[in-house]
């Protein structure tokens, strides 16, 4: 969490009579110390190294758009 959060970036927007700030989190920016996270989970149950390729490969295409048309930014 503490990756996510020093890889976050924080908006302003602005509105009519008030201002909003979110956070904003780029999963893919953490990506080595989620796939360590993985590797290990995938070791304490027990997971064929075909199942956690396909995890990994889970993560690429879908979680970070980077299988998708476009740039990956949403």
């Amino acid at each position: 969490m503490a990756d996510l959060k020093n890889n976050s970036v924080n908006r302003t927007l602005s509105f009519q009579h008030d201002t909003l700030t979110v956070q904003c989190i780029y999963p893919k920016t953490s990506k080595p110390i989620i796939d360590r996270i993985e590797q290990a989970l995938a070791r304490h149950y027990g997971f064929t190294n075909e199942e956690l390729d396909s995890l990994l490969n889970y993560d690429i295409k879908f979680r970070l758009s980077l299988g998708a048309e476009g740039d990956g930014e949403e």
